[in-house]
């Protein structure tokens, strides 16, 4: 049965929100079947891997849509129909090898001595190939802005004659803001330069943020985390962008291997009913948190109302502890279902502290001011939610006996200094 006849799209554009007017096909019924069409040859119902390197050409030049594996590979084209599928708003989407692979990508597309304007609060990794890689090989100059609290005319300011990228995280990691991605890009347009307009949606997924519905030019996730698989850029109906950003990943090799691909469609098949869990695992831990007397301070992706009217928005829950970040890392160790660990967003519950770990390659004066230091950033899998509670309410008590006991001299601090080793960087801080 062809996609036309299955009433599927016929070329890359699927025009879609979570159920759009002209669209039959909620969100997960497109999840589990745009790009994963039966297999004509086999009538195999899940895709088949191709792992052949070349294809056979009936003529020179005239071939069944694949040269070269680098160049394209079937499971990678069936990811990429998937993505535009679940992406509201989409016209293109490309699989990378990595999310570094994706960043490096999209920043050398914007040529040489380019500015970028990039939220304060941006991923380690982002931060880090902005200020010393694409400044060092490309001479990029990038400006870090409060996109959450600064005014119109203080965006506008730091908007230069020749800024082609406004890079958006939202909610930022790890400190969880939300920034209002319409407003950003209403000011983008205002600008002379007219920048493009990118958010990084990994934190929400597809299935809680629509960032092109909101004016964004480009979206890009780590598909490693909640969709499960590698890494992806989407975008509009964009053809020079698209085919610059196809020809670049084409010329350095930034694929992904088919099996790769295999694996990111099976998990984003099951990405609604995951994120649903994750939603509401990270309400009922969220609700906890703020009732704990060792919690001085929690953040979340949730807007207050979904506190209060118990709506979820994401797994994402940071907080900071009343002992400060001596606390904080006494804490990890102590957790039992929550690893410790980096990286988010897979069905396991994970924890981490971003200062000396996803976020340590950036400036201890800088990470001091954001709000990262101290801060215990968890990713809220699906196992049974009051497990969960209870894993952070044992090592919460623990925690705070033993600031008690510190203060009342019953128990010796440790002699470790955050002078110690791995501290000046946090470790390697390279994920």
């Amino acid at each position: 049965m062809s996609r036309h006849e299955r009433g599927w799209p016929t070329s890359d554009k699927f025009v879609h929100s979570k159920r759009p007017s002209g669209c039959c096909f909620g969100f997960s019924t497109r999840a589990i079947h745009v790009g994963s069409e039966p297999d004509p040859s086999t009538g195999a119902v899940i895709p088949p891997i191709s792992l052949s390197t070349t294809y056979k050409q009936d003529e020179v030049g005239v071939h069944k849509g694949f040269e070269y594996s680098r160049s394209g590979n079937p499971n990678r084209d069936a990811l990429e129909h998937t993505l535009v599928g679940l992406e509201a708003g989409a016209g293109h989407a490309i699989a990378f090898a990595s999310g570094s692979a994706t960043t490096a990508t999209i920043l050398q597309s914007l040529g040489p001595n380019a500015h970028v304007l990039s939220v304060n609060d941006v991923y380690g990794g982002t931060f880090r190939y902005l200020t010393r890689v694409a400044k060092e090989t490309m001479g990029t100059e990038s400006t870090f802005v409060d996109l959450e609290n600064a005014t119109d005319d203080e965006v506008l300011g730091a908007i230069k004659e020749n800024t082609k990228l406004i890079w958006i995280e939202s909610p930022t990691n790890p400190t969880l803001r939300l920034i209002d991605i319409p407003r950003i890009v209403a000011l983008a347009h205002r600008a002379p330069s007219k920048p493009l307009v990118l958010v990084d949606n990994t934190f929400l997924s597809p299935f809680y943020g629509s960032p092109l519905l909101q004016g964004a030019d480009i979206v890009i996730h780590s598909l490693t985390k909640y969709i499960n698989g590698h890494s992806d850029v989407v975008n509009g109906d964009y053809d020079a962008l698209v085919q610059k950003l196809r020809f670049l990943q084409n010329a350095h090799g930034a694929v992904p291997s088919p099996f790769d691909c295999w694996l990111a469609q099976r998990g984003a098949k099951t990405l609604a009913v995951r994120m649903k869990a994750h939603g509401l695992n990270a309400l009922r831990i969220a609700s906890f948190l703020t009732s704990h007397p060792a919690v001085e301070h929690f953040l979340s992706t949730l807007p207050s109302s979904s506190l209060a009217h118990g709506i979820p928005f994401g797994g994402m829950v940071s907080f900071r502890l009343r002992g400060g970040a001596r606390s904080a890392e006494a804490l990890l160790p102590k957790l039992k279902l929550f690893t410790l660990a980096e990286s988010l967003g897979g069905v396991e519950s994970l924890a981490e502290l971003p200062a000396r770990m996803t976020h340590a390659s950036i400036p201890a004066a800088e990470r001091e001011a954001l709000g990262i230091e101290g801060l215990v950033r968890l990713s809220c899998g699906i196992e049974e939610v009051e497990d969960l509670v209870e894993d952070l309410r044992a090592a919460l008590d623990g925690v705070e006996d033993e600031d008690s006991g510190c203060e009342s001299g019953l128990v010796t601090p440790s002699d470790a200094s955050d002078d110690g080793a791995g501290a000046a960087d946090g470790g390697n801080g390279l994920h």
